[in-house]
């Protein structure tokens, strides 16, 4: 019977389903990739300070957002990467924003701080480098409000109203706070103790280890917004947006993503998901798979707001799918048409062909939004599944758990 079309859920028992040839192998029980790395020097406590080689708009400079690209130099440091890691980026808070805390605080910005691990700091330092203060958690307001002894935040810290407590939350940080109650925090001790440290950004790598030499590049939405009466924007996007230019360093690290790999087989297909800046680790995976020489079919579904503004890598994107490199490229640009088109509607358009990828082999990546998008795509591939495989939806559910036992429904998502 052709495993393409025929009913892969028929049998007693419990449901077993056809995979395709390529996962027969007996290497599918094993993790896709075993890294050969040794430990790297460089690390989250020790980071090496990479100068910034290059920094580029991915997207128009009418488009409503910012997208750019990064590159890295690595040049005598003592670590490396696979294809699928991150880049930690130790970023540090908008100077403006510290300033206005400090005013609002009522210190001077001199006054001595101890930090656990870190010794003694003026408070200036502290929030500058160390801790997080443009967010709020409910950690941070119940700790604040009991200091302010304020009704109205300890109103809304009991359980029955967690939904108001996370609409106050959002979008407000420490600065709210403490122009909302002028004189909560007494001291600089006061202020630290309540506050969470600043953890470093993590970006899915965008380069290719064989294919970028002694670089790593990242690919960064900067965030920005306004709210509550204030600009705002991402701790990291903004500094690498708008603070740090090429020629000067930021303090990086490598974080590998051990469950997030090329397929090891170079000859498997591969089917790669990445709307927006999801697409950074698919741009690192096309290059790698080039490098190496990979044989592999390579399938990228890849969705922003529109085509003229938004069309991150087109020139690489569109080299390689006119030299075949980049088998198939499925495009969906939601605002480009009155009805919005997203990945997941590609997904199920291209039904049949995803189905006979899956049947010869094809691993599937996903990365980006894990909020709507993963579950939007992972909705659409049950349904592709269920549809051409003609199955129920439990047989459905157990093929791709069975894609995931066997390393080759892969998810970054955040």
């Amino acid at each position: 019977m052709d495993a393409a079309v025929s009913p892969a859920w028929a049998g007693a028992g419990r449901t077993l389903v056809s995979l395709g040839a390529a996962a027969a192998s007996s290497e599918s029980e094993e993790p896709q990739t075993q890294d050969q790395n040794p430990s790297p020097t460089h690390t989250r406590d020790n980071p090496f300070h990479a100068p910034l080689l290059e920094k580029r708009a991915l997207t128009h400079e009418v488009s409503s957002k910012v997208t750019l690209h990064l590159a890295f130099c690595l040049c005598g440091a003592e670590m490396s990467y696979e294809a699928g890691d991150a880049l930690g980026v130790i970023a540090q808070n908008d100077p403006r924003l510290v300033e206005d805390v400090l005013q609002a605080a009522h210190l001077s910005g001199s006054e001595p701080v101890t930090l656990a691990k870190l010794g003694e700091m003026p408070i200036s330092e502290a929030l500058l480098h160390h801790l997080q203060i443009t967010r709020l958690s409910r950690k941070l307001v119940d700790s604040f409000a009991h200091r302010a002894q304020s009704s109205h935040l300890l109103g809304i810290l009991v359980p029955e109203q967690h939904a108001q407590l996370e609409d106050f939350c959002y979008g407000r940080g420490l600065i709210d706070l403490l122009l909302s109650h002028p004189g909560a925090i007494g001291t600089a001790d006061e202020l630290v103790g309540i506050l969470p440290r600043l953890a470093p950004r993590l970006y899915s790598i965008s380069s290719s280890p064989s294919a970028h030499r002694n670089q790593v590049h990242a690919t960064v939405a900067v965030v920005r917004y306004h709210a509550h009466n204030r600009d705002r924007g991402g701790v990291c996007s903004t500094l690498l947006a708008e603070r740090v230019d090429p020629g000067e360093s930021l303090p990086v690290y490598i974080q590998p993503n051990k469950r997030f790999r090329l397929p090891r087989q170079p000859d498997a297909p591969m089917i790669m998901i990445g709307p927006g800046t999801g697409i950074a680790p698919f741009r690192s995976f096309l290059h790698e798979r080039r490098a190496l020489g990979s044989t592999g079919r390579n399938w990228l579904f890849f969705g922003e707001r529109s085509a003229s503004t938004d069309f991150l890598y087109r020139d690489e994107l569109q080299a390689m799918q006119s030299d075949g490199h980049l088998t198939k490229l499925d495009l969906a640009f939601s605002r480009d048409q009155e009805h919005k088109i997203y990945v997941q509607d590609r997904m199920v358009e291209q039904a049949p062909e995803l189905w006979r990828w899956l049947q010869d082999g094809a691993s599937v990546y996903v990365c980006g939004d894990a909020t709507r998008m993963a579950k939007d795509v992972d909705a659409a591939l049950h349904k592709v599944i269920g549809q051409q495989g003609q199955m129920p939806s439990e047989a459905a559910i157990e093929y791709v758990h069975q894609l995931k036992e066997q390393h080759r429904y892969l998810r970054d998502v955040y």
